[in-house]
């Protein structure tokens, strides 16, 4: 009895994995196949890892502990760097917010300026920061205000597709009962669109500061202000207790800000 039990559940049962279908198995197959050449092409050796860990011992044991010898200076730079994550990130917000209006599908009636604004910000995510910073060092010389530029265009196009998205997925009743009212279109958006994703648009403020924070700290390494090209020098310069300070510093900072980001969006979203 208990076997015949036991082969009725087999049959009832269904499957854990489900056997994949021909395609399904030419994708998996293919998948692994991209996988395998990444691995090789990109020189990926545990080898060489393992092999490498007491160069990283001692980095380490040289390293500490940090020095305190030129905190006064690191700390104006560590300073400099989140200025100019703020001041480059609310820089950004303020350009993507009028061209995510225009990017929204179906907000603004302009299928032009909706495709104009969407290239803007495929071009603002598709190059990276750090190449905005090496433009921008061109068009206004070394120092923080090219740093500065690069944060507010990186924010931008990473700022501006969440804020379109969030209008998209706003709740449009009360746009279209003001609509039905005669108010204009734009007063809608404002009155109405905007409202609704507000706490979307500071939720994705707050990650672009963050994203800014992080890199603020590369920029310098090419010109554009910040501790960065503290970090660089004190590495080119084998002066590894500086460079465990401004290590510790950049983490203390970064951590800093995320955590006050999400103090922020706990207090925005549970009210």
């Amino acid at each position: 009895m208990p076997s015949t039990v036991n082969s009725g559940l087999a049959r009832t049962l269904p499957s854990r994995f489900a056997r994949p279908t021909a395609l399904a198995f030419t994708g998996y197959t293919v998948g692994l196949a991209v996988l395998v050449w990444a691995v090789r092409g990109s020189g990926w050796s545990v080898r060489e890892l393992i092999e490498g860990m007491p160069a990283f011992a001692d980095f380490l044991s040289r390293s500490f502990p940090p020095s305190l010898d030129r905190l006064g200076s690191l700390t104006r730079t560590i300073v400099e760097t989140f200025q100019m994550a703020i001041s480059g990130t609310l820089t950004g917000l303020v350009l993507a917010l009028p061209l995510s209006i225009f990017a929204a599908r179906d907000l603004t009636g302009s299928r032009v300026l909706g495709s104009v604004a969407r290239a803007l910000f495929a071009l603002f995510r598709t190059v990276p920061d750090l190449v905005w910073a090496l433009i921008f060092v061109i068009i206004v010389g070394l120092g923080p205000f090219a740093g500065t530029l690069a944060i507010a265009v990186d924010a931008a196009g990473f700022a501006g597709r969440f804020f379109a998205e969030a209008m998209e997925d706003a709740d449009k009743g009360p746009a279209d009962a003001l609509r039905a009212q005669g108010v204009r279109r734009s007063d809608a958006i404002f009155c109405a669109i905007i409202p609704a994703a507000m706490p979307s648009f500071i939720t994705t403020s707050l990650f672009s500061l963050e994203k800014a924070v992080r890199s603020s700290v590369v920029l310098g390494l090419v010109g554009a202000g910040g501790i960065g090209l503290e970090l660089k020098v004190a590495m080119d310069m084998f002066d590894y207790p500086t460079a465990a300070t401004v290590i510790l510093m950049i983490f203390v900072l970064v951590l800093a800000v995320e955590r006050a980001g999400s103090f922020v969006r706990k207090r925005i979203i549970e009210g």
